[in-house]
Parts: structure tokens; sequence; C-alpha cells
């Protein structure tokens, strides 16, 4: 079943003949682009959804396709979350576990990109602390509402790729600040919880796994120059050219949110716990030189002793063991 679907796989085709009625899933980053819907389909597939959003009124607005294509049961109700606040994720995390109900899946999707220097509520650069370790501590702190045979999907990036990963100086605080440099160490570090996530779990019945979405147009790229993404594409589709291939063309977003839905629902467990995935397959390592656009995990993100050591340090960051 898993290798039928490809880059130009939609939600709607991975998902087809698949019922979802009484799953429950948890994604976050519900107020635009692939979370807005990956919600939507697990939803019109069945699945009671929560949703998590910093902004609830622009999630409110941008879900309405979502309540609009729910059936059989299906149903979204929306939680506040910002990952750049540990108070606030506590506090999602803590009304998440009172309320008791238990997850099927739980999908870590939200995220910032190439964002200008910054701080994070606690001090964390912004991209390392929203997109690893405000996800570090919810998923943590919920899982034990992950029921054994559940799965943790977290959305990676090949942007990990754009830069070795260290653990040292991880809040840039004495080397310099360069956005894509930033990007590539959150992204990795993805990957890197993945891999220690699945390795705790597995025994208990749950695995993770992280995965690339592919190029696609979202907010995510908000803080990107215009030109520098025509260049960067110039770039690309010349040494496509030079190689007799046809030019990049972006992922629609219902085909950027399929991984994330293969890999939670459609894939086989033992085929993606602890791996890295991209256009709804599982992606081979390679530490060669590749273009940007190319598939591949570099190794250094799927090494289990980085894993452990990241672990390690995103714990005496966030001051809590799990």
């Amino acid at each position: 079943m898993s290798g039928l679907f490809g880059a130009t796989s939609t939600t709607d085709e991975v998902l087809a003949g698949v019922d979802l009625k009484g799953k429950r899933v948890l994604v976050t980053g519900v107020s635009a682009g692939l979370g807005v819907e990956t919600a939507r389909v697990l939803a019109a597939h069945g699945a009671q959804v929560t949703g998590t959003a910093r902004d609830l009124a622009k999630a409110r607005a941008a879900t309405e396709v979502v309540r609009a294509d729910a059936a059989n049961g299906g149903s979204l109700e929306i939680v506040e979350l910002d990952l750049a606040s540990l108070a606030s994720v506590r506090a999602c995390a803590d009304a998440l576990i009172a309320d008791g109900r238990p997850f099927d899946v739980v999908i870590a999707n939200a995220g910032v990109m190439a964002a200008p220097f910054g701080r994070t509520a606690d001090g964390f650069e912004t991209q390392f602390g929203t997109n690893h370790l405000g996800h570090f501590v919810l998923v943590n702190r919920i899982a034990p509402l992950v029921k054994s045979g559940g799965r943790v999907v977290i959305v990676a990036s090949s942007g990990h790729r754009m830069a070795p990963f260290s653990l040292d100086d991880l809040n840039f605080e004495s080397k310099s600040y360069e956005p894509w440099a930033a990007y590539a160490q959150s992204k990795t570090a993805n990957i890197l919880f993945a891999v220690e996530l699945d390795r705790r779990l597995k025994e208990g019945g749950i695995r993770a796994t992280a995965l690339h979405p592919g190029g696609i147009q979202t907010e995510l790229g908000r803080h990107l120059d215009p030109g520098m993404i025509e260049g960067m594409m110039a770039q690309i589709n010349t040494a496509l050219a030079a190689e007799g291939k046809p030019s990049f063309q972006w992922k629609t977003i219902p085909q950027g949110a399929a991984t994330s839905v293969w890999a939670g629902f459609v894939a086989p467990t033992d085929a993606v716990g602890g791996r890295y995935c991209e256009n709804c397959h599982v992606s081979e390592v390679t530490d060669a030189e590749i273009s940007p656009i190319s598939e591949g995990v570099r190794s250094y993100a799927l090494d289990p002793e980085t894993a452990r050591a990241l672990w390690a340090k995103s714990e005496d960051m966030v001051g809590e063991r799990f």
C-alpha cells in the first residue's frame, strides 16, 4: 500500500478508502497551510481532530473548510498553544492531560522558518526554541495520552542539510546568527528528537517518525525575500536543465501534507519508526553532495548517540526531565 504513493500524491489520494472514525489526532499549527489541510483531510475521513494555534481567531477563520468537510463523525476543536512560550506549552499540555481523552496520532506540524534573530519568551533562539524545544516539552508531557499502537509524526525538513549540526551554542550566543543555519539546526533537532522518542516509546507500542513535506509555498516563507527565492529557483532550474531534467515544481498544499498523513496512518509502523520520510516513503541516508531538491537525509540527523545527547541537552535547557 505504501509504495503506491510519491511526490505528487495528495492527502485525499493517500487516505482514499481509509476510515478514521473514532480516531483522535492532535495537529499543531492549524491556522494556515499544511496544518489546516492535514486537519481537513483527517476530519473528512472521520477523525476527531484537536488543533493548536497561537492566534485562535485566525485559526477559527482558517479552519472553516475543516468543519465544512468533516464527515463520518469527524470534528475539529482548537486549543491555544504558543510554542515560543514554555508557559503556554505547559498550560496546553496540562489542559489536555486533565481532559484525559487519548490520542491515536500526534502530528507536530507547527514551526517557523528563516526568521530574523530573536528570542522566545524563555530566552531561546526563536527557531530552535519554537521548532524543537516547544514540541519537545509538549510531546513529552502528553506522551501518556498516546495510545499503544499510536504514532508521533514530526514535520522536519530537507533544510536540515543546509548546515552541520552541533550541540554547541544552540542559542547563537557566541557565533554570528544566520537564519538558514538556525533553521537547519532546528530541523535536524526535529529529526533527532523523533529518533530518541521512538527508542524510548516503542516498547510501549508507540512509534515516532520525522519527515520532509516538500517545497511548498505557504505562510512559512513569510520572512523570505521574494528575489532571493527567485534567484535560488533559477539556479536550481539551470542545474536541472543541464542534467536534462524538467524544471522544479512547487508542491501544492495537499501534496505537501500528504507525507504527514501517510506517515501517521498508512505507512507500515516498523518501516517509519525512528526514520525520516519524504514523498510518501522512507528516505535514504546520504552524505554525498546533492542538490537542494534531491531526496536524502544526512546520517548526523539519525545518529542515535547525538539524539540521546540532544535529549539530555534539551532537558537541561527547559529544566524538566522526561
